[in-house]
């Protein structure tokens, strides 16, 4: 199945829309042959046109153009999104459980319309009638904005940010995974000299952030696998970073843990010394076959052995993440890692749908889709979730994430991840250390917003450092700006 757009200056939405029901279709740029399965979507002079081709049959829709937006109409993108969305939702039989949104954060809406004094029953119509969003899927995001509106006045204080300090180094590639990050057996001799410069960038992030008048909210050192350090290149990193912030004005430190492959009982202790207030043990399936099937070389027994070291060392706010849709599950066999996870007794369980991404080893195998399980069935078993106490308390989506589903955050009542809800709402600055960081500045209540980016790859971060040190300027200049602005205005 190939996408072909013509007529729009961006087919954006349109081609993404279509991978909402054909997940890897490609999308050409050439008139398909006269035989050859495709979508084809047209913007002409006369109208929009949307057409499905598929092993010798065929169905199309026709609609004119809308009115103009400012007369109450829509984008001409929008409609023709929706002309090829009807379409295909007769055509397949499939109804996506978020309807025709595209967008990675549909709880961020409902913010955002509120903010500009939308009614609730305008909301419910965006969601249901102008997205065809399913009446579920609304009611979890609804009652997810409900549930983040007091902590999000924390994180929206003027001039409050969080920290990121990313470790790209891990013991193995898991299949599914297409994040920037190295072997550590290969890359072993690099991890030293990136610990050095890490802890020289979060330096000069302090020094930033102090010029520009800033206040730590929260920390999240993740990766790749941040367990992956040794326990000295923790002390050295968590060290520095207690040498340079004052811990007991935050209101979260979290440090992924997440591998027990790599994670010891000193290493969890070292992580508890240094003033980490929240925890990551992620075991994504406490099946031994799908373990080793995604590339993981530890056990289910590893995970809860790992587990229990964590509470010995004092541990009292652990996240558990679990992956539905790994290759090789089964449904029974992700409810039954979903109530072993449960059965732990964590306070925190994040639920992850698998996304097929490209640079990933199972795409790169050319695993379709239908090889995988019903994801949707495995996703209703988080009821087990709710029934156990767990809520839901944040949520984002992912392109080309199986069924088009999302990745929901449950947490016992008092347990919501601060840094999950401030980074995935938008409400707050991210200063980001490390390889492949991204750092997102933002003032006037997010209606000015700037990104500065370090190097991708661990080797050039470290080979160009002094250009990231350089870059970090950008976090006082672009705070000047903003404090003229005001005083000028």
């Amino acid at each position: 199945m190939k996408i072909y757009i013509t007529g729009l200056p961006s087919g954006y939405e349109v081609e993404h829309l279509v991978r909402l029901f054909y997940p890897m279709a490609p999308l050409t740029l050439t008139p398909p042959e006269n035989a050859e399965d495709c979508v084809w979507a047209e913007k002409t002079p006369d109208g929009l046109h949307a057409l499905v081709r598929q092993d010798g049959r065929s169905a199309e829709r026709h609609a004119p153009l809308p009115a103009p937006v400012e007369q109450g109409g829509e984008t001409p993108e929008f409609s023709l999104a929706s002309l090829t969305y009807d379409l295909l939702r007769d055509w397949t039989g499939i109804r996506p459980p978020w309807g025709k949104m595209t967008g990675v954060r549909p709880v961020r809406l409902i913010h955002d319309k509120r903010a500009a004094g939308w009614t609730e029953a305008e909301i419910d119509h965006f969601f249901l009638d102008r997205f065809d969003c399913s009446q579920q899927k609304y009611q979890m995001a609804k009652a997810i904005a409900d549930l983040q509106e007091p902590i999000l006045k924390v994180g929206n204080e003027p001039g409050t940010y969080s920290l990121y300090i990313g470790i790209p180094f891990c013991p193995s590639r898991c299949s599914y995974c297409s994040f920037v990050s190295c072997n550590l057996d290969r890359d072993r001799k690099m991890v030293q000299p990136y610990v050095d410069c890490l802890c020289r960038e979060v330096e000069e992030i302090r020094i930033q952030a102090d010029k520009a008048g800033l206040k730590l909210c929260s920390i999240y050192i993740g990766g790749g696998t941040p367990t992956s350090l040794s326990a000295d290149q923790l002390r050295q990193l968590m060290g520095t970073v207690r040498a340079n912030f004052d811990l007991s004005k935050v209101v979260e430190y979290t440090v992924e843990a997440g591998r027990p492959d790599c994670t010891d009982a000193e290493k969890l202790a070292v992580i508890k010394e240094y003033g980490a207030t929240r925890i990551s043990i992620n075991p994504q399936t406490f099946s031994d076959e799908v373990l080793a099937g995604i590339g993981r070389k530890h056990s289910a027994q590893d995970i809860l052995d790992c587990y229990a070291e964590a509470r010995k060392a004092g541990h009292d706010d652990i996240n558990m993440d679990l992956i539905a849709g790994l290759p090789g599950d089964t449904v029974e066999s992700f409810e039954r890692s979903l109530r072993q996870a449960i059965a732990l007794d964590p306070e925190n369980i994040t639920v992850h749908t698998l996304t097929l991404k490209r640079a990933s080893r199972i795409v790169i195998e050319d695993q379709k889709e239908n090889d995988y399980a019903d994801v949707a069935a495995m996703l209703e078993k988080c009821n087990l979730l709710a029934e156990a106490g767990y809520r839901p308390y944040y949520l984002y989506r992912q392109k080309n994430t199986l069924q088009n589903l999302e990745n929901v955050g449950w947490c016992k009542p008092g347990h919501e991840g601060y840094y999950n809800i401030y980074i995935m709402e938008e409400v707050q600055t991210i200063l980001s250390a490390g390889a492949g960081g991204s750092t997102k500045l933002v003032a006037d209540g997010g209606k000015r917003m700037q990104r500065i980016f370090n190097f991708k790859y661990p080797n050039e971060y470290i080979q160009r450092f002094a250009e990231v040190l350089e870059r970090k300027k950008g976090v006082a200049d672009f705070y000047d700006h903003d404090l003229g602005t005001q005083t000028s205005g």
